[in-house]
């Protein structure tokens, strides 16, 4: 019980402290600057109470056999609510509850009321945790503070008495938001009293249990703003915020529009597109991958065409094969960490440029190595020198002249995501730049 006072204390004693010196706040001081947003509130519920302890043996005010048990209305609440700020603010509330045995629930009867006063600071829950970013129409308020009542059996010996009680409330107010005039509410609230001595059936309570009382309010209801402006504090957006806000938005758009781009223009999104470096119009899948069925690092529609169509310089149409090969449709992969031996697909390829330097005996070729990102720069530089040497010294091996073909290191290619191994793949690699 003393946790439990000190918890709700300390909310309380906080709103009420943070209103005080509200001045060192970012919130804008109202007295000061003018509030841009409504303060005041008045609020009606109605509901059903469940008190849960104490009852005399044979009492009870819902049928125990029942896990959900829905009786009649008997909790009914009015309060009018301050806000100091978006953020927190205070309210008093008075409410009347009756109690009595259901018909048919096996309870003894009896008929209690209990006349309520509270006061309690508020906490715009939904403001503190920026809810705005995702809705405009729902928002939670925190509440908790203390309060006196009065328990007055209607039955029994002590019809005539009276019991004036005091403890602690603690509950949630969730919110929607109808107009800017005009909330519906839902409401569960915790009630406990610290020195209860009657039971709710209206007899005097038995020392073991301990004299106290507690119940459980639910109820729905509407609160209605007062005010001359346009918006109450419980939903208010200070313009440095809506900036902010926008901000986020606005980033979120660019990231989006980042993601949609297509790099390679290869008809994928890069956001969806696993190879964002395909050379323009070659043939891919729904993921941007390049058709090469026979994986020998020519594209599919490349090297049919190539195949059907050679001749020298020129495909039979006019198709220039010189810059296919600078275009990068024709590449020589290799396996992670090799450098002596390309992948046996990649044959294709090497064959290829035997056949085109072949058939264009003054054209020379530089051959490009590069490596994936994973390793030092050092090692990759390395790496991607001894790839190019590999195929030089294969196309030489051939026939072709070794004067015609230059080696160049390239190191690493980070232009693919490192974390993909069917994208690192295609970075491991030689291509060729036809002079």
């Amino acid at each position: 019980m003393r946790k439990y006072l000190l918890t709700i204390s300390s909310l309380f004693a906080l709103t009420i402290g943070y209103a005080q010196t509200d001045v060192d706040n970012k919130a804008a001081d109202s007295t000061k600057t003018g509030a841009e947003y409504n303060k005041w509130s008045i609020e009606a519920n109605v509901g059903q109470n469940k008190p849960e302890k104490p009852f005399a043996p044979g009492y009870f005010s819902s049928d125990p056999t029942r896990y959900f048990n829905f009786s009649d209305v008997n909790h009914f609440d009015l309060g009018v609510r301050y806000m100091f700020n978006q953020y927190f603010g205070a309210k008093l509330d008075f409410a009347y509850d009756f109690m009595q045995d259901q018909n048919g629930n096996g309870s003894l009867p009896f008929e209690t009321r209990q006349y309520r006063v509270g006061l309690q600071g508020v906490a715009n829950i939904g403001r503190l945790l920026k809810f705005e970013t995702f809705t405009s129409r729902f928002n939670i308020l925190g509440h908790a503070g203390l309060q006196v009542s009065q328990l007055a059996p209607q039955m029994g010996e002590n019809s005539d008495v009276t019991e004036d009680n005091g403890g602690l409330m603690i509950g949630l107010t969730p919110q929607f938001r109808i107009t800017n005039r005009l909330v519906l509410t839902g409401d569960v609230t915790y009630l406990s009293n610290i020195r209860q001595h009657m039971n709710w059936d209206g007899s005097y309570s038995l020392d073991s249990n301990n004299l106290t009382g507690s119940m459980i309010n639910a109820s729905v209801g509407i609160t209605y703003y007062l005010g001359s402006k346009d918006i109450h504090a419980d939903w208010y957006i200070a313009a440095d915020e809506l900036k902010e806000k926008l901000d986020d938005v606005e980033k979120r758009l660019a990231g989006v529009e980042k993601d949609l781009k297509d790099t390679d223009d290869d008809g994928v999104a890069d956001l969806f597109d696993v190879e964002p470096n395909t050379p323009a119009n070659t043939l891919v899948d729904t993921k941007g991958r390049t058709l090469d069925k026979n994986k020998n690092g020519v594209p599919d529609n490349v090297e049919n065409y190539i195949t059907n169509n050679n001749n020298n310089n020129k495909g039979g149409d006019g198709v220039d094969l010189k810059k296919l090969i600078n275009d990068k449709y024709v590449v020589v992969y290799f396996d992670f960490d090799v450098r002596n031996k390309p992948t046996d697909a990649s044959i294709g390829a090497i064959n290829f440029m035997v056949r085109y330097l072949t058939d264009n005996p003054s054209a020379k070729a530089d051959v490009v190595g590069y490596a994936d990102e994973l390793g030092t720069n050092e090692y990759n530089s390395v790496l991607s020198r001894d790839r190019a040497e590999l195929v030089k010294r294969i196309l030489m091996d051939a026939g072709i002249d070794g004067s015609r073909l230059n080696p160049i290191e390239m190191g690493e290619d980070n232009s693919v995501d490192p974390k993909s191994e069917s994208a690192r793949a295609l970075v491991r690699r030689v291509t060729f730049t036809i002079k």
